[in-house]
């Protein structure tokens, strides 16, 4: 198994928007082979120092995929093409990091 972290950095204002096409698309991808986790999250106010400041206009995703193969494939999936060309005005950046049970 592995685990992917994806920071999505947003235009301004933009997150709302960008969770609305998001949350449609978890379905297919959770239906996706390999796919074991999936989900947007968003930075919350703890009260822990050691927490970084909070990112308004910034969207991790956390997914669990059996392997690097399956994960490869979520990545040209159809579905993924057609998302990202409707978000494509909302996101400024992205972060990737693929990472192994130690």
């Amino acid at each position: 198994m592995i685990h992917v972290i994806a920071t999505i950095e947003l235009a301004p204002g933009g997150r709302e928007a960008f969770l609305k096409e998001f949350h449609a698309l978890v379905p297919q991808v959770k239906a996706e082979d390999g796919c074991i986790a999936y989900g947007p999250t968003v930075d919350v106010a703890s009260g822990i120092p050691a927490q970084g400041r909070l990112r308004a206009d910034v969207v991790t995703v956390v997914e669990q995929w059996r392997d690097v193969p399956a994960l490869q494939a979520h990545l040209v999936a159809p579905h993924m093409q057609a998302y990202r060309g409707k978000v494509k005005d909302l996101v400024r950046g992205m972060q990737l990091q693929v990472l192994e049970p130690a």
